[in-house]
C-alpha cells in the first residue's frame, strides 16, 4: 500500500497527521490491500512506474489514494 501511495504522490503519514486519514481508515485500506485480487498484477504495474496519476482499476484503494494525492 505504501508503494502505491508513493507512486500516486499520496503521503499517508502526512494525511494521518492532518486528520484526513483516520487510523481506522488506514487500517481498512491495509486490509483491502492485503486482500488484493491481483497482487501479481499490482507488483507488475508498480515495477513499471515511479509516478502515476491514477491507480490501476483493480486497486481497492484507488479512490481514497487519488483523493489523498490531490490534497
Amino acid at each position: 500500500m505504501g508503494r502505491m501511495a508513493r507512486t500516486l504522490g499520496a503521503d499517508l503519514d502526512d494525511a494521518e497527521l492532518r486528520g484526513d486519514l483516520p487510523p481506522e481508515m488506514r487500517d481498512d485500506m491495509l486490509s483491502a490491500c492485503t486482500g488484493c485480487a491481483d497482487p501479481t498484477g499490482c507488483a507488475h504495474w508498480l515495477s513499471r512506474r515511479s509516478e502515476a496519476e491514477a491507480a490501476p482499476g483493480f486497486c481497492r484503494n484507488r479512490d481514497i489514494l487519488q483523493a489523498l494525492a490531490a490534497e
